[in-house]
């Protein structure tokens, strides 16, 4: 960006004028203004040029274009693209290969880019995801010097992955290592079913069962007495009741 135009390099012969403390003072003459500018022993800074007609303002140019430098430093400093670097490891990874990808992503985290750990299921290792998390977190250990868990392991279709972002100075490295020391166990972000706990569950023996208890049959009451039947009269006794 090129630097605006100032005092007599200002082109238009009517300008809007903005006065030091930011006053909105009108359009008048560009004589008056840089008059009212020398006045005040400052600068007219040409702020906005395709405006009609153009913004001026009364100001240390100095200064201006000091703060207009730090801005544009600090813009560039946080517009800093990050890289993401690829380091991947399969689930059964000798020790050498293992060291080989840990040094390279040491130097990458020391860059200043961030890392991104991946890990390669293939047929039925797929079915032991928590091996994938023990092998990722031993691996954020081993570069916590250098390096932070951003995200955690997650499972990423086929594969897991996890983030580590480089530290900013050492006492991020002393902060991340007591984190990794007292971490709680990585939750997936997708529900993982491990087989070995089902098939444990599966061959677990069965609790015993209580013995059942006997049942006592219930007391029957005992029967009502029955009331003798009357003996049959004989043809005598009807005859004698009769003639009574």
């Amino acid at each position: 960006m090129s630097d605006p135009r100032i005092n007599d390099r200002i082109r238009a012969s009517e300008v809007r004028l903005v006065g030091p403390e930011g006053e909105q003072v009108g359009v008048v003459r560009i004589d008056v203004a840089l008059r009212l500018a020398q006045e005040a022993d400052l600068d007219l800074v040409e702020v906005s040029p395709d405006s009609n007609p153009p913004v001026v303002k009364v100001m240390d140019y100095g200064k201006f274009k000091y703060e207009a430098a730090q801005k544009a430093k600090e813009a560039r400093k946080n517009q800093a693209n990050t890289i993401l670097k690829e380091v991947r490891f399969r689930l059964k990874i000798d020790t050498h290969d293992y060291e080989t990808k840990r040094k390279r992503a040491e130097s990458f985290l020391q860059a200043g880019d961030k890392v991104k750990a991946m890990i390669l299921f293939r047929g039925r290792e797929q079915s032991r995801p928590e091996q994938g998390v023990r092998l990722l977190q031993r691996f954020a250990e081993d570069v916590a010097q250098n390096g932070v868990v951003e995200f955690t392991p997650t499972i990423d279709g086929r594969n897991m992955v996890m983030i580590i972002a480089p530290l900013k100075s050492k006492a991020d490295a002393k902060a991340a290592q007591a984190k990794a020391k007292t971490a709680k166990p990585v939750r997936e972000t997708e529900p993982v079913v491990i087989l070995d706990d089902v098939a444990a569950k599966a061959k677990a023996p069965a609790a015993a069962k209580s013995p059942a208890v006997a049942k006592t049959p219930a007391a029957k009451a005992p029967a009502a007495a029955r009331t003798p039947k009357a003996a049959p009269k004989t043809t005598k006794e009807k005859k004698e009741e009769t003639d009574a």
